[in-house]
């Protein structure tokens, strides 16, 4: 017991401080001085730096994943095993949203820690990052049940683009407010995921994609050639 109170000390402390202060800034004494331990027991339970970052990204990963997934087979469950492409969209944004925007979240250790890590993507949680995709397939899997004749590719990068507009939500919300003077309002979280939502469906429902880019003029000299004209 003794020792599951000192790793949970390490991690408490250690999420305190990449969320005060940022990853590159703090170390592994900061760490032991605001845990009250020794530095043998952060080596003991996690080995290094890179392993208590890891640890504390793939703990809160998993949270909002197990959320994702729950709102996913609900909304298939709902929908007879097919979701409603808006519902896949609104799983998949939702729970990151919910978990770091809004007066109630927003100032939480675990929400500031995971705005760090989404702003400071260090080689720790970039390599999760790049590995942890299971769960993303079985949106990938959602939307093509959803949307039978659109091509894989388009779902791949609806599904890519729509984390992209949550997570630059997230990290950029202070230039949104700056830029909107206030007009933006970032406390609404609800409205915010609708947004996000009703932007990806429009993106996979829009039409089809080109094929490829028109081809461009080749300019002569800085002017357009006859036959280009």
């Amino acid at each position: 017991m003794a020792s599951d109170h000192t790793r949970s000390a390490i991690l408490a402390a250690a999420e305190r401080l990449y969320a005060d202060r940022g990853f590159g800034d703090v170390t592994l004494r900061d760490i032991v001085a605001e845990a009250n331990v020794n530095l043998a027991a952060v080596n003991y339970h996690f080995g290094s730096k890179d392993e208590l970052i890891a640890e504390l990204f793939v703990t809160r990963s998993i949270q909002t994943n197990r959320e994702r997934l729950n709102e996913l087979r609900a909304a298939e469950d709902a929908g007879g095993g097919r979701a409603a492409i808006e519902d896949i969209m609104r799983a998949l944004v939702g729970p990151t949203l919910r978990g770091c925007l809004g007066p109630d979240r927003e100032g939480s250790t675990a929400a500031r820690f995971m705005i760090r890590a989404s702003i400071e993507s260090v080689p720790p949680i970039r390599r999760i990052k790049n590995r942890e995709v299971d769960h993303l397939r079985k949106f990938a899997a959602a939307m093509r049940r959803a949307m039978p004749g659109r091509d894989d590719t388009e779902l791949y990068w609806g599904l890519h683009f729509a984390l992209a507009m949550a997570h630059h939500t997230i990290r950029e919300k202070e230039r949104l407010l700056r830029l909107s003077e206030g007009k933006c309002d970032l406390d609404d979280v609800r409205a915010i995921i609708d947004r996000v939502v009703t932007v990806s469906v429009m993106a996979l429902t829009i039409g089809d994609m080109p094929s490829k880019p028109a081809a461009r003029p080749v300019l002569v000299h800085g002017r357009l050639t006859r036959q280009d004209l």
